[in-house]
């Protein structure tokens, strides 16, 4: 059984009313600019209470770090919502970095983007005997930016710790053609990236037939 309660925004009795911060009435959270600043200039916030944003305790801290230099360190820089890397650790790990899918098609356009997947099969799986294509990457690339890859997601073993080394090479602005030149350690789940050559358009078949 899995129960996955969330979290709950508590923000309606600690007298945001009264300084006139402006919440989300339906989930209580909120609403804030680039910079974390509310509507009252001198209010900021971070993050779960944000609206909209990742329900991660990483990125709050990051957050956090960000706004006390800007405030006080003479910093400019804000914190990165997007290119954010996690992992929901269920027996067969999923991990994501950067866009959805469906969230990039609303922000780029869908001709604008190129989708490359496949299904795999770790080695490791072979002695067991688990069942092949069972595994799935993908990552969408922004054909009008050098195809930078602008959103990473795997479902297979280790799936935290191959998109938590991805993630660096993302925020490092990676395209198509530097995984295409990088050289896969083999055998490895994380070397599927570098030999990806089926895009979604082409309604290829991307099942595997070995390791």
């Amino acid at each position: 059984v899995l129960l996955a309660i969330g979290r709950d925004a508590c923000t309606r009795n600690i007298g945001l009313q009264t300084i006139g911060v402006k919440i989300n009435e339906k989930n209580g959270k909120v609403p804030v600019n680039d910079e974390e600043q509310t509507n009252v200039p001198y209010v900021y916030a971070i993050g779960d209470i944000l609206d909209g944003k990742l329900e991660l305790t990483p990125v709050a801290i990051q957050a956090g770090r960000l706004l006390a230099r800007r405030l006080y360190g003479g910093s400019s820089r804000k914190c990165d919502y997007i290119n954010v890397p996690t992992t929901v650790f269920t027996p067969l790990e999923y991990g994501s970095c950067g866009f959805p899918e469906e969230k990039a098609i609303d922000e780029y356009g869908k001709q604008n983007l190129e989708v490359y997947h496949t299904l795999f099969w770790p080695l490791e799986w072979t002695v067991p005997g688990r069942d092949n294509n069972t595994c799935y990457a993908k990552i969408i690339c922004n054909k009008q930016d050098n195809n930078r890859v602008i959103g990473l997601h795997v479902l297979g073993p280790n799936a935290g710790e191959v998109t938590q080394g991805f993630a660096a090479a993302i925020k490092c602005g990676l395209t198509k053609e530097l995984l295409d030149e990088t050289i896969g350690i083999h055998p490895t789940c994380a070397e599927v990236f570098t030999t990806m050559d089926i895009t979604k358009s082409s309604g290829q078949d991307i099942t595997q037939k070995g390791c």
